[in-house]
Formats: C-alpha cells, sequence, structure tokens
C-alpha cells in the first residue's frame, strides 16, 4: 500500500555512506530537500531531536507532538509528514537497515528485522525523562556535533554511535502482538490513494469523500485529524510538488506542467508556485537543474 504514496529517497542514497544528517532552523533545511509537504515514506529509519519549538509528526492514523529536548523514532516503510512550528529547530538523522546490520547475513540483521518488519511499530517519541529514551536522545546530540567537527574518522564514529542507539533500542521497545485496526487510517490511505490516481483532474470534495464511502464532512475531519489540514490544501501541494519534478526533469512549457497537473490557469499556477517556493517555475527550473548537474558532475 505505501507504493501509493511519494517515496522520498535520502539525499546520500547513492553515496558510499548514505547516512544523512539535516539541520533544520525556522523551515530552513541543511542540506536542501524538495520542501513540498505532502505524506511520504522513505526506505530509511529516521530519528529526529528537536532543540526548540514544536515539531508534529502526522501519520494516516494520528498526529503526535514532539516538543523540546525531545525526540522521535520513524520506522522504514512509514507514510507520515513532519511539519514544524515556525521558531522550531530540530535536527534529522536518516539511514539504511544495512549501517547497523554489520554485514549482509550476519546475526545482527535479526534484531534490526525485530523492528523494522514490525507493522505495528510506527513511530516511537523519546522523552527525557525515561532512563533509556534520554540515553537515545544523547546520542542524536552527539551524532549532531560529528556534523560541526568532523574529524578522519567521522563515518566510523558514526557507525559506533549508530550501532549503540540501535542497541539500547531493540533493549527497551517492546513488539505488539496484536495488530490495531482504524477507520480514519483506512479513509486515509483511501484518499491519499485516490488523490494520488486523479490530482490532474477536476476533483471535488464529493468526489473525494465518495472513494471511501464517507460524508464531505466525514472527509475533512479525516484530514483533519490525521494531517492538520484540509483535502484541498494537501491537494495543491501535491499538485506542486509534481509541478516541480516536471520542472526540473522535462522541457515542457509552463502552460504544459500547469495544465498536466491540475491547475486551471497558468497565471494561478505561477502564483502557487511561488508562494510555495519564493521563486517562480523558471527561476525554481533554472536553480534546480544547475545543482542536479552539480550532482551528476561529482
Amino acid at each position: 500500500m505505501i507504493d501509493s504514496y511519494l517515496n522520498s529517497v535520502n539525499l546520500n542514497s547513492n553515496q558510499i555512506f548514505p547516512y544523512l544528517c539535516m539541520d533544520v532552523q525556522k523551515g530552513k533545511s541543511v542540506p536542501e530537500p524538495p520542501g513540498f509537504h505532502v505524506m511520504h515514506w522513505h526506505e530509511d529509519f529516521q530519528f529526529i531531536y528537536v532543540y526548540t519549538g514544536k515539531l508534529f509528526l502526522h501519520t494516516l492514523d494520528q498526529t503526535r507532538i514532539i516538543n523540546e529536548n525531545s525526540g522521535v523514532f520513524i520506522n522504514k516503510n512509514i507514510v507520515h509528514l513532519v511539519l514544524a512550528s515556525e521558531d522550531c529547530h530540530y535536527k534529522s538523522f536518516l539511514f539504511p537497515k544495512q549501517l547497523v546490520s554489520f554485514y549482509t547475513g550476519g546475526p545482527a540483521l535479526r534484531y534490526v528485522d525485530i523492528v523494522s518488519e514490525c507493522e505495528q511499530i510506527s513511530c516511537l517519541l523519546l522523552e527525557k525523562s525515561v532512563s533509556w529514551q534520554k540515553d537515545i536522545l544523547d546520542l542524536l546530540v552527539k551524532l549532531s556535533g560529528l556534523e560541526s567537527q568532523r574529524t578522519e574518522f567521522y563515518e566510523y564514529e558514526i557507525l559506533v554511535f549508530l550501532s549503540q542507539l540501535w542497541l539500547i533500542l531493540i533493549k527497551n521497545i517492546k513488539t505488539p502482538h496484536t495488530i490495531v485496526t482504524d477507520d480514519v487510517k483506512k479513509r486515509m490511505q483511501l484518499f491519499l490513494k485516490y488523490i494520488e490516481l486523479h490530482y490532474a483532474e477536476e476533483l471535488s470534495l464529493d468526489e473525494l469523500a465518495r472513494c471511501a464511502g464517507v460524508s464531505k464532512s466525514e472527509c475533512l475531519r479525516c484530514f483533519k485529524f490525521s494531517m492538520q489540514t484540509t483535502p484541498y490544501q494537501y491537494l495543491t501541494e501535491y499538485r506542486l510538488l509534481k509541478a516541480s519534478e516536471l520542472l526540473v526533469n522535462t522541457e515542457l512549457s509552463m502552460g504544459e506542467i500547469s495544465n498536466s497537473v491540475g491547475f486551471n490557469s497558468q497565471s494561478h499556477f505561477g502564483k502557487m508556485f511561488k508562494l510555495k517556493t519564493k521563486l517562480t517555475p523558471l527561476s525554481y527550473r533554472k536553480v534546480h537543474a544547475k545543482n542536479s548537474n552539480m550532482l551528476i558532475n561529482r
């Protein structure tokens, strides 16, 4: 079912060392991801540490709030969306399971799969009031410090900290034995799948609600509960994301892109795109095409 959503790829996934630490302050991220807020998933584990402000983690069935000096673990392949308060400063750490599995076919893989293969473990809040969770948070702070003071042993130091972190996690996490079903989660899966298939068309609230067999008010409630947004706002964000991909990966004109992602007016498309990215579509194409070429030539 996760194939129905955007697969967000680790920016370092093609590197020899596929570990990524992102520093996000007041909406600005280093390194910079695409920046469009839509539900997505990735094959990496993700840990987040919040220094200041608040973070809002939306999954298909609930919203969790992560306060300052706290954190969260997000399992691989979990459909989610991370939003932050305006004053929020947090670090996000992403890495594939092979970095804590030691080597292919080794015994450590079993201890990784205990968590990664458990569908009921979607995410875990980390609070300093819990001893073992504080230990993980302290390790995340140490990982953060390695980014500003890299030594010649940087990669090895990262691996040591990640192994310590994972050992603490598997010693203390409890894997549930029962599967919990949730109506909101099921409905959100249907809503988001429908948007993914029909975002380029005229899409009404009536049609969206009908795809899950619910009323318009229930559709609105599900979006508000799961994602703190409206279906229209999410649809617009999704269309802008698809437009950004076409701008970078094709030579289609602005009019062709506007029509292909569901905007009836090219001027409205341009206005919404600039409101979101601070760039006109043409400027976005030039900037990101240049960055893409730089990455290819490395």
